[in-house]
């Protein structure tokens, strides 16, 4: 598709649009809640201090700064997606940047709230909750703020502690300036020989080319920039380390990495366990390499193989409309209600499918308390597009049931517990392809498909998880994070995940290097144990049906109303068990299994 081939916003036919006046219907509507919520940020204001006086007191702080939050977001996400339609449009960009500084405004009026609450003793806010009816709703919000409270310091620290918010970002900010502005990348041949940049956006397509010269050119030019700036780059991450540790000290944690899981109430034993679970798993792994360097009739795999696709292009065309009909067929498993539910995001304008010039690249699931969910796609009717639908559909399914069936201060789910809903629907498309495909190639193609996802989603998180757990480890106990030990303890990594079918190519040892992620410590863990959980959700509702689609369903009405492993073990998944981690394992030594019948 040539550059001049994008429609304009105005030549797409209005049902492939989302329909936003659903939200307002005119904008006076949206000066007149923008008004509103200033109006609401002084009367808040004017509660300052009175918190501790009584029960009532508290309530009405409450009550009112959820009111603020529903209307702040309410105006918020109207003027962002208006926006996102169209870029280049000055009114919305407007639009946005003022909805966007009343809602910094808003967050600086409320930030007394928490620690006005956290002044009050333990007592007296038990007694407010028993003598006031009203504010039991909050009770589990109350508890989450409290839950917390040995870890909070004196305001003069907290004080002291917020400014240095600034300096804390250093090392973050001055990796993603030599990683997005400074480091230079070589020029390298393409397949037909001409000489082309290698860029970062470039690279995903260099290593998934067909032809090895392409491939291998592209990760030694990548590396080679990445080894010039080493004991740069060692520096910042090393400085990264040492500010997780000092505030994990700070604040009175054990280590650095309880006190991020603590953020979500997740004992430590969750991460170890996944980690455990993979490593009694690595044997599917090097199963999964032997094939592919089989496939590839490769003497030696090396990391520059691992990315190109086994079978050559499979082409699956699927239109939008065809993509809806598969996945209203592949998620009959979840029951009729969730379906008729779906069909309705399908027809009552949820979703702005297709590319227009301007329009936000990517995809996302969006919404407010007060409307329903949005999705905006960029619909190429490609197998990709297909599972980004099903994706975002599963968020939006997640928020539409929490919004329903929660109160506002529940309603937002944590991020812990975000990537389950969308990935049970993946999973269950997946299943469906496979036993509906008559076609040879096609199966190997959607395997390989799946498999790659499991790869980069379980094994390779939970293999960043163990670094992030290695250096932390090694920097609490006084260890210098040299460039030499961050690269040994990598390569020692990818030896253990990726097993003996693989050279480990020297290059490797610099990834760690061009991780954004390594600079918010302890999160992608969570990728891992979401695609975990939601595999495991997946084989019960498959086996057992009606008793596990209720519980799932149940899950999705949750939203936050609880910490995100109760409401987990509430589904049938308990993640302080080896079980779903270890089944999620098993179901990719499954698909290993039927790969390689496939390929006799």
């Amino acid at each position: 598709m040539g550059m001049s081939a994008i429609k304009k916003r105005e030549e797409i036919a209005s049902e492939y649009k989302w329909k936003l006046e659903d939200i307002y219907s005119d904008e006076q509507l949206w000066e007149e809640d923008f008004n509103a919520i200033k109006k609401l940020a002084q009367e808040v204001d004017g509660l300052k201090g009175t918190l501790s006086s009584s029960d009532t007191a508290l309530l009405k702080v409450l009550q009112i700064s959820d009111e603020l939050g529903q209307k702040s977001e309410k105006i918020y996400v109207y003027a962002r997606m208006r926006r996102d339609e169209n870029n280049a449009n000055p009114r919305y960009q407007a639009l946005f940047d003022r909805a966007e500084g009343l809602s910094v405004q808003v967050g600086s009026i409320t930030s007394f709230i928490v620690p006005e609450i956290l002044s009050i003793s333990t007592a007296a806010l038990e007694n407010f909750l028993q003598v006031n009816q009203a504010l039991a709703v909050y009770r589990h919000s109350i508890e989450e703020i409290v839950r917390q409270k040995e870890h909070i310091l004196s305001p003069e620290e907290e004080r002291l502690l917020a400014m240095t918010a600034d300096i804390s970002m250093a090392s973050g900010n001055i990796f993603t300036m030599l990683n997005n502005a400074d480091i230079k990348f070589p020029l390298i041949k393409d397949e037909s020989g001409n000489e082309m940049e290698l860029t970062k956006g470039r690279y995903g397509g260099f290593m998934e080319s067909s032809d090895r010269r392409v491939r291998q050119d592209a990760f030694t030019g990548l590396y080679d920039s990445y080894g010039r700036l080493i004991n740069t780059l060692g520096a910042s991450l090393s400085s990264s380390v040492k500010k997780d540790v000092f505030y994990a000290r700070v604040r009175k944690y054990n280590s650095a990495r309880e006190a991020s899981l603590d953020q979500d109430n997740v004992p430590v034993e969750v991460y170890d366990r996944l980690i455990d679970s993979v490593h009694e798993h690595l044997d599917y792994m090097y199963r999964y390499m032997a094939i592919r360097k089989k496939l590839l009739k490769l003497d030696e795999l090396h990391f520059y193989d691992i990315y190109t696709p086994l079978v050559p292009e499979y082409k699956m065309e699927i239109p939008y409309a065809k993509a809806q009909e598969t996945l209203l067929n592949a998620l009959q498993p979840l029951g009729a209600e969730y379906i008729s539910r779906l069909r309705e995001g399908f027809s009552a304008g949820w979703i702005d499918v297709y590319e227009n010039e301007g329009k936000t690249s990517g995809a996302y699931s969006w919404g407010s308390y007060e409307t329903n969910p949005y999705v905006l796609l960029n619909y190429d009717n490609k197998l990709d597009d297909m599972f980004t639908l099903a994706h975002e559909m599963g968020h939006s399914m997640h928020s539409w049931y929490s919004n329903h069936a929660q109160p506002f201060v529940y309603s937002h789910y944590s991020i812990f517990v975000a990537e389950v809903a969308s990935t049970v629907n993946e999973s269950l498309l997946i299943d469906y392809l496979l036993k509906n495909s008559q076609d040879k190639q096609e199966k190997i193609y959607l395997i390989n498909h799946y498999l790659e996802q499991f790869r980069g989603t379980v094994y390779r998180q939970a293999m960043f998880a163990e670094y992030e757990k290695i250096i932390h480890e090694h920097s609490e106990k006084g260890e210098a994070l040299t460039p030499e030990f961050l690269k040994q303890s990598y390569r020692d990594l990818n030896l253990l995940y990726y097993g003996p079918e693989i050279v480990i190519d020297e290059e490797i040892e610099l990834e760690w290097a061009r991780i954004p992620h390594f600079y918010s410590a302890f999160y992608v863990y969570k990728y891992a144990t979401g695609f975990s959980t939601a595999t495991a959700l997946k084989e019960q509702i498959i086996s057992e049906g009606q008793p596990a689609v209720e519980r799932y369903l149940n899950f999705l009405k949750s939203g936050s109303s609880d910490y995100p492993i109760n409401l987990l073990k509430n589904a049938g998944v308990d993640l302080l068990t080896p079980e779903p981690v270890t089944d999620a394992l098993q179901y990719f030594g499954k698909l290993l299994d039927e790969l390689e019948e496939l390929l006799k």
